[in-house]
């Protein structure tokens, strides 16, 4: 079998095993946060596009407060160029700024939720 074989064979190519196996993890942790952002881009309900630009995204931080202008967003950095920076360890932090971001996830007395993020969230076993 492969680990009695990879014990026979010497440190080297154990290190080299570890490496790309370390090299596979890092590679799904970031396709996947890629990809359950995207999934929720997708669900985000739109009629200005206000709401979707508003995503920001950051590694091991904060992002910016709500938004309070309806005019166009200050572009963030490109979220996939944002999640390939990251680390194993480091954990990636994604938020909606528009002020009125959580009245659409979770709606209000006079508006349905439309969990344009929760249903993403759901999804994550099978984006992983």
């Amino acid at each position: 079998d492969g680990i009695h074989l990879l014990t026979q064979t010497g440190g080297a190519d154990w290190d080299n095993w570890v490496k790309q196996t370390d090299q596979r993890i890092e590679a799904v942790f970031k396709l996947s946060a890629t990809e359950l952002l995207r999934t929720a881009q997708r669900n985000v309900p739109v009629d200005t596009g206000f709401l979707r630009s508003s995503l920001m995204v950051s590694i091991n931080g904060e992002i910016p407060p709500a938004n309070r202008s309806q005019g166009a967003p200050r572009p963030g950095p490109n979220i996939s160029v944002v999640i390939n920076g990251a680390k194993l360890g480091d954990t990636i932090v994604a938020g909606y700024t528009a002020n009125y971001a959580l009245f659409v996830e979770y709606g209000t007395s006079k508006m349905a939720p439309r969990r344009y993020l929760g249903r993403a969230v759901a999804q994550w076993p099978q984006i992983v």
